[in-house]
């Protein structure tokens, strides 16, 4: 299965009577994504959110996420569900769990089967660390289907380019960022990394994003997001290397087909070969000087 087709969403965030409703709106996008052909389907980081609206939004946020912990195994209920019916892989956001005593950001992958596993946050923003009282999470997994490896850094953990090299050794072709971020600079910072992971690997990199706001839940008052599928920028590839991206602020699914044969073959034969040559910047890191001038 060398080309295949992804969607991603700009996941509008609004307040939901019902856990029903907030199912109804996962079930109707991952049906759209089928109608488009889609395989892959990605939901941003903290998409869940919502469903803090059904609850006393007033008491401490750090209350109200553990509360949600409480909703992880029905969000994880609707999302296999969907892949099962529409025969998707769907990198399924994240939602808080509770793992012991602490508070993780996790994130489920699910395959056509319905079966998943999980991808943690590793980074906390300070928001989640100070705030939220989420504990980073351990150990970075890549993912492997019938169209190829791929790997999940969620929203901060693109900012630390060498996870996204470990994947990309470990044959990664795609990054795959589910993302949370409440203002333009945020957005960037994870914008900007994401599409240098793309081309310091040579692979292809998919970012999703909640839109629209909770003005009445702390860290999500505002959402700035803008979903894309970034490419390395090389010929061939799409111009300024994004392939898609969708209108910022705007609540939709962004829609691109990825050739990963040929991707593989630009790690052998591009204009610049970033991931082979990474092999020099190894050495260079255990024998830096400081020089004294």
């Amino acid at each position: 299965m060398s080309h295949f087709r992804v969607a991603s969403l700009q996941y509008y965030l609004r307040p939901v009577a019902t856990f029903e409703a907030f199912a109804d709106q996962v079930r109707s996008l991952a049906e759209t994504a089928a109608d488009y052909k889609a395989r892959l389907l990605v939901f941003p980081e903290y998409f869940s959110v919502q469903l803090l609206t059904l609850g006393d939004v007033k008491r401490p946020i750090k209350d109200q996420v553990r509360d949600l912990a409480k909703q992880a195994d029905r969000v994880t209920e609707v999302l296999s569900e969907c892949a099962s019916r529409e025969g998707l892989w769907i990198v399924g956001g994240t939602v808080p769990v509770v793992d012991g005593d602490k508070l993780r950001n996790e994130c489920r992958v699910f395959g056509p089967d319905g079966q998943w596993h999980a991808q943690q946050k590793l980074h906390m923003t300070r928001f989640e660390k100070e705030e939220w009282l989420v504990s980073a999470g351990e150990g970075l997994k890549v993912f492997e289907t019938a169209w190829g490896k791929f790997a999940v850094a969620i929203c901060y953990d693109v900012e630390f380019p060498e996870l996204a090299r470990a994947a990309a050794l470990q044959g990664a072709d795609v990054l795959v960022v589910p993302s949370c971020t409440d203002d333009r600079q945020g957005f960037l910072r994870v914008r900007y990394c994401a599409h240098a992971r793309a081309i310091e690997n040579q692979m292809y990199v998919i970012t999703s994003s909640t839109v629209g706001s909770l003005p009445m839940v702390p860290a999500v008052h505002l959402n700035y997001g803008q979903a894309a599928i970034l490419t390395p920028s090389d010929f061939a590839f799409a111009r300024d290397g994004i392939l898609a991206e969708g209108s910022p602020n705007q609540e939709m699914m962004v829609i691109g087909d990825l050739d990963i044969e040929y991707l593989r073959t630009s790690r052998i034969t591009g204009t610049v070969l970033p991931l082979r040559d990474a092999e020099t910047t190894a050495s260079v890191l255990t024998s830096t000087e400081v020089i004294r001038l």
